[in-house]
């Protein structure tokens, strides 16, 4: 954001990026919500809403190290289903978030990840199919060309079941071009075991996460023309 203020703490349609998170959050009518705070963990953690929780990652070590830690604050068992999401995305709609789970629920998958397809996928990371099933999730800096090819992109966002989740984040490893533990590696863990990953596409704009300040003005623009439609 080349910003001393954390990226979530920015405004966005006058109020705090991850306030728009939380509410589509909220609308799942989940049980628990933890958020993982890291950097000026006390400016995010004195916005938070009433009854939502925090855990503090004090290592920026991954994705996947700040979803163990999310977890461990969580009090969920192996009927539950947890699910992950970015704080900055604001353009989520609860509604969507709902039918992740519903999809998820259908299908019997141990994930499921929220995607979208993107003409110029940029920076996202690949969701990799074989027979029309997700095998895995690549990073850019990990991807072949081949892979950089696929435009259906992973926003981060998923839902895991509690029965598989816990013992797949035990499992992750840094051996990766970024030398972190990579959430969307759990993805290939799980196919590997033999369980089955899904993945339902959302509007490609759902997905927008915010990165600089203009990507800021944008996401209003679309706040804005999708309140009109």
């Amino acid at each position: 954001m080349k910003s001393d203020l954390a990226k979530v703490l920015h405004t966005v349609a006058g109020r705090p990026m991850l306030h728009w998170v939380l509410d589509a959050v909220a609308a799942t009518d989940c049980d628990e919500i933890i958020v993982v705070v890291g950097h000026q963990a006390e400016a995010v953690r004195a916005i938070l809403p009433d009854g939502v929780g925090s855990a503090l990652q004090t290592e920026q070590l991954g994705t996947g190290h700040a979803a163990l830690v999310g977890l461990g604050a969580l009090d969920a068992g192996v009927e539950d289903e947890i699910i992950v999401i970015p704080g900055d995305m604001p353009l989520v709609r609860g509604e969507t978030l709902n039918a992740l789970v519903a999809a998820h629920r259908a299908a019997g998958a141990a994930a499921t990840i929220l995607s979208v397809e993107l003409e110029d996928p940029q920076a996202y990371g690949r969701v990799i199919r074989r027979d029309g099933t997700v095998e895995a999730v690549i990073e850019v800096k990990d991807a072949t060309a081949e892979q950089l090819a696929v435009k259906e992109v992973n926003t981060s966002a998923y839902v895991f079941s509690g029965e598989w989740f816990a013992g797949a984040l035990a499992r992750l490893s840094t051996e990766n071009a970024q030398g972190e533990y990579y959430l969307t590696d759990v993805v290939g863990i799980l196919v590997g075991d033999g369980h089955l990953v899904e993945a339902h596409k959302a509007d490609q704009e759902e997905g927008f996460g915010i990165n600089s300040i203009d990507q800021i003005a944008e996401v209003e623009l679309l706040m804005r023309h999708r309140r009109t439609r």
